[in-house]
């Protein structure tokens, strides 16, 4: 550990994390591909129950067990103790293999320390504030701060990842930024979390991104979407899962995260996404 705090302090602290704003979370261990197209195992975003996680963290893990979910991905922890967590985590057999976490200088230091304690291997940028991507110039220089701190993370064990919204496959003069923050980072250092939902929304196409950047995609967020733009549990929209998944290999994927940003009922909705993706394991 003092190792790795002299670095996070004479790399990071030094600069590196500077190129990224101070991220603040919205309220966010198989490392193989799987084969034949199937996924497993199946896990939740916990931001769709975020209400019940800030409540009774425990109770919330344990119910995400009972429904059939090995993994969970955080959204915060709600000053919950992470020695505490871990154990809630090793109670209800879970394990999270990644986080939306804030990185920034003041406080890198300990979020390592905490991703540590709860076992992640990824650490997930889940935003890129409005006033940071007006240009494309904007992009590049975003792409720069993920490479320098994609960097440090890797020196520290763990690997760097960008969640995709909407906004990255609007193009600017003729451009799509998504497509700059791929090509000018280093996959080594920057991976990234696909949404399926949002990439669908903004006009993105999966497969082509699937193609063109192999193995880029160790994680996807799965929720489905309606034609109208309405998002909804897996299952209820229009969203070829069956097809994304049978690419699992080429994208690189290893974890698979249900999600649905604001659900009616927030077990109800993951308990139903569950259901779906089971039996279309078992279909196949």
């Amino acid at each position: 550990m003092m190792q790795r705090r002299s670095f996070i302090r004479t790399t990071v602290g030094t600069g590196a994390a500077l190129a990224l704003p101070p991220l603040i979370i919205q309220a966010c261990r198989a490392e193989s591909a799987p084969e034949g197209g199937g996924l497993h195992p199946i896990g939740v975003q916990l931001y769709t129950i975020r209400d019940l996680v800030r409540d009774d963290m425990a109770g919330a893990l344990d119910a995400v067990a009972r429904i059939g979910y090995q993994e969970v991905e955080f959204a915060g922890y709600f000053d919950n103790n992470p020695v505490e967590i871990r154990s809630w985590l090793d109670d209800a057999g879970l394990t999270a293999p990644a986080a939306h976490v804030m990185l920034a200088p003041e406080t890198l230091e300990s979020t390592l320390e905490d991703a540590s304690v709860l076992g992640h291997r990824y650490l997930v940028i889940p935003w890129i504030p409005a006033a940071m991507r007006e240009t494309l110039d904007d992009y590049r220089r975003v792409a720069d701060g993920f490479n320098e701190v994609g960097l440090a993370l890797r020196e520290a064990g763990f690997q760097l990842a960008y969640h995709n919204h909407a906004f990255e496959f609007e193009p600017i003069d003729g451009q799509v930024p998504f497509d700059i923050l791929l090509e000018e980072t280093d996959p080594d250092l920057v991976q990234i979390e696909m949404d399926l939902f949002w990439i669908t929304h903004g006009g993105g196409d999966p497969f082509d991104y699937f193609a063109r950047y192999p193995g880029r995609y160790p994680l996807v967020h799965m929720k489905d979407r309606l034609t109208d733009g309405t998002m909804v549990d897996v299952g209820d929209g229009a969203i070829d899962f069956t097809a994304i998944f049978a690419h699992s290999e080429e994208a690189g994927i290893k974890h698979y995260f249900v999600e649905h940003d604001e659900p009616d009922d927030a077990l109800e909705s993951i308990r139903r996404s569950h259901a779906h993706l089971e039996a279309m394991m078992v279909g196949k």
